[in-house]
């Protein structure tokens, strides 16, 4: 079983804002595959259910960002599950908007719900990066990360989140690859080949001649009958 957890800030004010991605991400999942509805448990909302036959529980933490490990550590001693069954979908701002990675273990990064969850479980858990992007100046992160996503990020944030639910069997199964790809062909879909070709020389030239008109036969060479003798005077006439 995993406890995949979406990390944001509870209340209808804050439910746009970029540091909610983790809760918007949770909300896709849930709705796309079929899960339970939102019961209130472990300081946090929980939906139970299955991507196939591997069982699932979905967290969001009720307790504000920076509390966010009191709700991980009370669902994980419910569940019985070790640090390694967790994953944990967070805002990042190192990362450019719509890019998303996978990382097990590491540091925080100065993420306080990453923090905080460090200090109940320790480290050893999976992290699913989701990019915001970055104000440009440190002391502007709060304010950039606290503010709901503009009108123009709306299509790669659409692509992000269905491309999380996509991909949430995988994570549910431990295979973080196949996880990525599905995130990938909705973030990043393959172009389809047009299935068309430059036309060499020979059909250019071919096409360029009047319908109708038949090629011109090229002359066959003549055979050469003479003799060494009969060659060698006709080189001196």
């Amino acid at each position: 079983m995993k406890l995949i957890v979406g990390l944001g800030n509870p209340g209808a004010k804050y439910a746009g804002h970029r540091h909610n991605i983790g809760f918007m991400a949770l909300d896709m999942i849930a709705a796309d595959h079929g899960f339970g509805p939102w019961k209130g448990k472990h300081n946090g909302a929980v939906s139970e259910g299955r991507f196939g036959s591997d069982r699932a529980a979905l967290l969001k933490p009720e307790t504000f960002m920076n509390n966010s490990g009191q709700s991980v550590q009370a669902a994980m001693r419910f569940y019985k599950l070790t640090p390694e069954d967790v994953i944990v979908l967070h805002d990042e701002i190192d990362l450019a908007p719509g890019k998303v990675k996978y990382k097990m273990g590491g540091g925080h990064a100065g993420h306080n719900g990453l923090r905080s969850i460090h200090q109940h479980i320790g480290p050893d858990y999976g992290r699913v990066r989701l990019g915001v992007g970055h104000p440009g100046h440190k002391d502007r992160v709060p304010g950039y990360v606290l503010h709901d996503f503009s009108r123009a990020d709306q299509d790669w944030l659409d692509d992000v989140l269905r491309g999380c639910a996509d991909g949430a069997p995988h994570l549910a199964a431990g295979d973080s690859a196949k996880f990525m790809n599905a995130v990938g062909m909705r973030v990043s879909p393959q172009r389809p080949s047009s299935g068309t070709k430059a036309p060499n020389k020979t059909s250019a030239k071919t096409a360029a001649k009047p319908a109708g008109e038949a090629p011109k036969p090229v002359p066959e060479a003549t055979p050469d009958t003479r003799n060494a003798m009969q060659k060698l005077m006709d080189k001196f006439k």
